[in-house]
């Protein structure tokens, strides 16, 4: 069986419980320690804060990071014809495509993805993928490259002023340094085969003088909902991805998942690997030591259940995997309403009312700011989400069990 977190108005600390395994329900293992825990902090009506390592902090729109005026260094020409570079210190365990932003500034994805599938970017002789991690000292050929115009320094068509428009709708925090919009259900964060509208493309609009352009320092899978962070300068970029490297940021989701998981708080420990077919490809549950396949560690807690037929669960991945929430909820047999890859259950009637799209929501994310304090951003629940917590009668402004989970 798996650990209950203890609420806070018994005592505010996570505190173990020799049931909390590194299995789901009556598997054994070794309990996960303790750790300072952390909750949504918003501003509709709650249950009282806890006492995670966040809570005495400012949330982010309280924030005056003093300016730092950064180097005006020119960007360092693009190379007009084949070279190869050598990965330095700073550059190691780089994505591929950060470590051309990073290179080249002002390279558009599209340009990215294009030299990348074409195979004509190769680290130590070998074809690359967008998505590998580098490696100190490894030899990158580089073809010749094409910089985009600079978007920043003329008047925007129409066109372009409607996508800046609907990306400042989608704004919930915004300074200097960072972005965190409230992504839609629906919207791609990057683009793939037929895909004509994302997140990545239409931050183009965003283009600084010098061609800069808001940085993507994590993902969102399409019809997933919530707090997606940007990064508006290559300072902020790096330290973000290195939060995100290092784990210390946390973050909060909301799901509708069919049934009520037994017992209603826990840990989800698996390996995942991708597993691809013909005409799509899913992450399977693996084991250990096969090929491709990587460590995941969700934590749930139930927060509110509608009769026996439907939960609504908060989840805290400890790791970032592909569809890892997705993948681990169907793994206990709860899979996540409306996901069109993972809900396998049979004879599963969908209450009537309830819209057939993924119950999915980045309910919140909490990291610490480039420049000093700490970013705390919470989204709303997507028009689909509150449609369906109204019909079932769902208090959105319920205490959230998930607070007191452990942060490993």
């Amino acid at each position: 069986m798996s650990r209950r977190f203890r609420k806070p108005l018994e005592k505010k600390s996570v505190r173990e419980d020799k049931r909390g395994t590194d299995k789901h329900a009556s598997g054994k293992g070794k309990p996960a320690s303790g750790k300072p825990s952390f909750g949504p902090r918003t501003s509709e009506k709650r249950g009282p804060a806890s006492a995670g390592k966040f809570a005495s902090r400012p949330p982010a729109r309280e924030l005056r990071p003093e300016p730092v005026r950064e180097e005006k260094a020119a960007p360092p020409p693009l190379p007009t014809k084949v070279q190869t570079v050598v990965v330095t210190a700073d550059e190691n365990n780089m994505r591929v495509d950060r470590f051309l932003e990073h290179r080249f500034p002002g390279l558009s994805f599209s340009h990215i993805q294009r030299i990348v599938r074409k195979g004509e970017l190769r680290i130590n002789g070998k074809r690359a993928d967008s998505k590998d991690r580098l490696e100190e000292g490894q030899s990158v050929r580089i073809p010749p490259l094409k910089l985009d115009a600079p978007k920043g320094g003329g008047e925007l068509s129409e066109a372009a002023t409607r996508t800046l428009e609907d990306l400042r709708k989608m704004i919930l925090f915004e300074d200097a340094d960072v972005m965190v919009l409230n992504k839609p259900a629906g919207l791609a964060v990057q683009g793939g085969s037929g895909m004509t509208k994302h997140v990545d493309q239409m931050l183009e609009v965003m283009r600084d003088a010098k061609g800069q352009k808001p940085r993507l320092v994590h993902r969102l899978d399409r019809e997933t909902s919530g707090c997606l962070l940007i990064a508006k300068t290559r300072f902020a970029a790096s330290a973000l991805t290195g939060s995100f490297r290092h784990r210390s940021a946390r973050k909060i989701y909301w799901a509708l998942v069919a049934g009520v998981p037994k017992p209603k708080q826990g840990r989800i420990s698996t390996y995942l690997a991708k597993e691809e077919s013909e005409e799509d490809s899913i992450m399977r549950v693996a084991a250990h030591g096969d090929e491709g396949a990587a460590h995941a560690v969700t934590y749930y807690a139930v927060v509110e259940a509608s009769a026996q037929k439907l939960a609504w669960v908060s989840l805290k991945p400890v790791t970032g995997r592909t569809h890892q929430l997705r993948a681990h909820m169907a793994h206990i047999d709860h899979a996540i309403v409306g996901d069109p890859k993972y809900f396998n259950k049979e004879n599963w009637q969908l209450p009537g009312g309830l819209q057939n799209r993924l119950h999915l929501l980045a309910r919140r994310i909490v990291i610490p700011h480039p420049r000093g304090g700490v970013i705390d951003v919470t989204a709303p629940l997507p028009p689909h989400m509150l449609q369906s917590w109204n019909l079932l009668g769902l208090e959105a402004d319920r205490f959230d069990p998930i607070e007191n989970a452990p942060e490993e």
